[in-house]
């Protein structure tokens, strides 16, 4: 069996780690339409190594229609991976995703259009690579070749746009860093749900910092 396929015993495994919603494998396997994009994007993506291209994009276009999910069949996905809801989830030609990743829906792991010094579309790199163990939260959107360090997590629709440190959080538009550690966990825990957690954009705080100044300064303003 190829190895890729040995991948789906991993991406089930990891719907029952991280989703309490589903109870059993055999929920997983029947209803969940991220298990059903993953096991299609395994078998097309067998495919478009070697060497088809009609076919595995056709396949990628039906489990488009079915899940709402959008894989190319060249993108590179590690073992363990898991799209949580998926509808509207995209994932383009170039991106490489590590092992245990999670993307919730509506992420997009776009590409940016670049060209080459006779001005032709240049079709190398073009989006981003996720490090092993990442958190993509709902309506995130990661653009370009960028690179998100392992264990780290995006937030809730944040917009990124440059390499991501291991370790780290990231929220905003566009996003930015709000927290750094060294603890490297196996243990599934959702970007939003760490006790303890400020993910807080850090811009936000600085204009409610100069709005609450404002206020100060017009009150004094008024008393004389």
């Amino acid at each position: 069996m190829d190895s890729k396929f040995k991948f789906i015993f991993f991406d089930l495994e990891a719907i029952l780690e991280r989703d309490p919603a589903t109870k059993s494998k055999i929920e997983a396997f029947f209803l969940s339409p991220g298990f059903h994009a993953i096991v299609f994007y395994r078998f097309s993506n067998l495919l478009w190594n070697k060497g088809f291209r009609f076919v595995p994009k056709f396949i990628s276009m039906i489990i488009r229609f079915l899940t709402k999910i959008e894989i190319h069949p060249a993108s590179r996905i590690g073992k363990g991976f898991f799209i949580d809801h998926g509808c509207g989830t995209v994932i383009g030609e170039t991106t490489v995703i590590g092992e245990n990743v999670t993307l919730y829906h509506q992420v997009t792991l776009g590409g940016v259009s670049a060209k080459d010094k006779n001005g032709k579309l240049d079709n190398n790199k073009r989006h981003p690579t996720i490090g092993n163990n990442v958190i993509v939260g709902a309506g995130a959107k990661i653009l370009g070749p960028v690179k998100i360090g392992n264990y780290s997590k995006i937030g809730s629709n944040s917009v990124v746009l440059k390499n991501v440190p291991a370790n780290s959080t990231v929220v905003g538009i566009p996003g930015r860093e709000v927290k750094k550690t060294s603890k490297k966990s196996h243990e599934f825990t959702p970007y939003a749900t760490e006790i303890g957690d400020n993910i807080e954009d850090p811009i936000k705080k600085r204009i409610d910092s100069l709005e609450k100044e404002l206020t100060l300064l017009s009150e004094k303003i008024s008393n004389h």
